[in-house]
């Protein structure tokens, strides 16, 4: 496409294969292209960062490192696993969608050092001497009688949980309690799952969820593509 790959990323994933599909004939071949560079210029930007912080002495230590290899590997064993139970199984585009959003957790585990090492050191600070709340009559804050506690939103994590699980339910016996045990490999590592806890879950469900149907597909409109519950994450 005559781009450069400083280019390229400074384009969304979905709208870079958008538009090699948009220049080619076949359609399923560009995709698989598009993925492909996208996701080549993503780990060249990745390796360039990882090797400035090794330089600067200011990046992962080794047992950071070999923890997050760990971490990598309980996610390659997880994907290939539900990649083959996921019903359909995932095709040649789902597989290749999947190694690419993989991508952004080694870019972030890198990237978080990077914030790190250029963040300023903030300034000392004294702290105040406490202040003694201003005394008011008792029934002033109380609540009505018959007051109702204000409803709080549900989080993010928590229908991300809900959804995992909902895609887990659905699958039989044998096969969720395989894909369960893979996916408690990823968060048994520690501290990084709990950081990038809601990415992972939202990836776990990227792979799980059934591939939208091709367009033009017969079927009534329940089998239309939904909006997607993790979209692109970069």
């Amino acid at each position: 496409m005559g781009m450069t790959c400083a280019q390229i990323l400074e384009m969304t994933s979905s709208d870079w294969i958008a538009k090699v599909e948009g220049a080619a004939d076949s359609g399923q071949d560009a995709q698989l292209r598009g993925i492909s560079a996208y996701g080549k210029c993503y780990d060249e930007r990745t390796d360039r960062l990882a090797a400035a912080l090794a330089r600067s002495r200011k990046g992962p230590s080794v047992r950071e490192r070999n923890n997050f290899r760990d971490l990598v590997a309980a996610l390659d064993e997880f994907t290939a696993k539900a990649l083959v139970d996921s019903q359909p199984p995932g095709d040649a585009t789902k597989k290749a969608y999947a190694a690419l959003y993989e991508k952004v957790f080694r870019y972030e585990f890198y990237q978080g050092y990077e914030l790190k090492a250029s963040a300023p050191k903030p300034p000392k600070v004294t702290a105040p001497a406490p202040v003694a709340a201003p005394k008011t009559a008792s029934t002033a804050s109380a609540p009505a009688a018959d007051a109702k506690p204000a409803k709080e939103p549900v989080s993010e994590m928590t229908l991300a949980k809900n959804g995992f699980g909902e895609l887990l339910d659905a699958m039989p016996a044998d096969k969720l309690h395989e894909i369960h045990a893979a996916f408690g490999k990823i968060v048994d590592i520690q501290p990084i799952a709990s950081d990038h806890e809601l990415e992972l879950y939202r990836y776990a469900i990227f792979v799980l969820e059934p591939s939208a149907a091709p367009a033009g597909a017969a079927g009534d409109a329940s089998t239309a593509k939904a909006k997607p519950f993790a979209p692109p994450p970069f």
